[in-house]
């Protein structure tokens, strides 16, 4: 059963997950660029999260629940909570995979058969997994494990489950206020060898001396809204600025490219280290509320 310490760290991660999606997503037009370049906050309320937010939600009542990522129940919760509210900006993918499963499918069948049998790369299992390093810190290798489980039932690509793996370790070291490039190198060595992992070896190299501009140009910035694309230039930021919750998320949503998952992902890796109180509160009030989870209850799952 998990202490009271590892559930409110867990709850300040999704929490900060959830306002750096829903900042990003808000920003993500000309006009909220142009808000962004002058430190702007958005002028619409209540700033609205995304499908990032929403499996975030699954994968925190999950782990309160069993203490542990049991695919089958994740899938089912996904899937509950995306019939729910389909309109949080779902992927092409997911939404596909999730119709597949309402219909009858089997989640395995399925997730492997998304892009023509390859299995999703995307940055998809990449966003929701900071709660995961938050609710198993300090044990990288027990987030490790749990990060490729939380993959599964999506994410068929070694690609895509990597990014799982890099950000959910990122999460669980800066619970312990390791930064910098301690920890882009226990990232690395935790990632499997993949495109996402090549991408943390070249941010790693780029060093913290140059702007996020031109980090997001070498790394990417979530254009093709794949892991490799997406991942490196967050963890990067995040290794960059861990002390400050605010300044991240502004340089994670800086550039353009996949803002709401930029912000959701380095949103929930800072949030381990800061905690809610080092989340401005202005930015705390302007999101809308998270619901009660979806689907965790036991029962019903897809078929295997």
């Amino acid at each position: 059963m998990a202490d009271q310490a590892c559930l409110a760290r867990t709850r300040a991660c999704l929490t900060g997950l959830a306002i750096g999606d829903a900042f990003g997503e808000t920003m993500a037009s000309p006009a909220g660029a142009r808000r962004i370049a002058k430190r702007l906050l958005p002028l619409v309320r209540p700033w609205r999260w995304t499908d990032d937010t929403a499996m975030a939600l699954s994968i925190v009542a999950i782990l309160e629940r069993y203490g542990t990522i049991d695919p089958d129940h994740l899938a089912r919760a996904f899937v509950a909570q995306w019939r729910a509210d389909p309109h949080r900006g779902y992927g092409l993918g997911a939404a596909t995979l999730f119709q597949r499963v309402s219909a009858g499918g089997a989640w395995r069948v399925e997730a492997q058969r998304l892009f023509r049998g390859s299995g999703s790369f995307g940055n998809g299992a990449a966003m929701r997994a900071a709660p995961i390093g938050a609710f198993f810190a300090p044990d990288l290798d027990r987030i490790r494990t749990e990060a490729l489980r939380s993959a599964e039932p999506t994410h068929a690509h070694p690609d895509g489950a990597a990014g799982a793996v890099a950000v959910a370790v990122a999460a669980g070291l800066a619970s312990l206020r390791i930064s910098g490039t301690a920890m882009l190198d226990a990232v690395i060595d935790a990632t499997p060898e993949t495109a996402t992992r090549d991408g943390l070896r070249r941010a790693r190299d780029l060093g913290f001396g140059v702007e996020p501009q031109c980090a997001g140009g070498q790394l990417g910035t979530g254009h093709d809204v794949s892991s490799r694309d997406t991942v490196p230039f967050c963890i990067w930021i995040a290794a960059r600025q861990l002390g400050s919750y605010e300044d991240a998320i502004w340089a994670a949503t800086s550039e353009p490219g996949d803002r709401d998952t930029n912000g959701a992902i380095v949103g929930g890796i800072i949030a381990c280290a800061t905690g809610l109180s080092g989340i401005p509160l202005l930015w705390q009030a302007a999101v809308e509320p998270l619901p009660p989870p979806i689907g965790i209850q036991d029962g019903e799952l897809p078929r295997t």
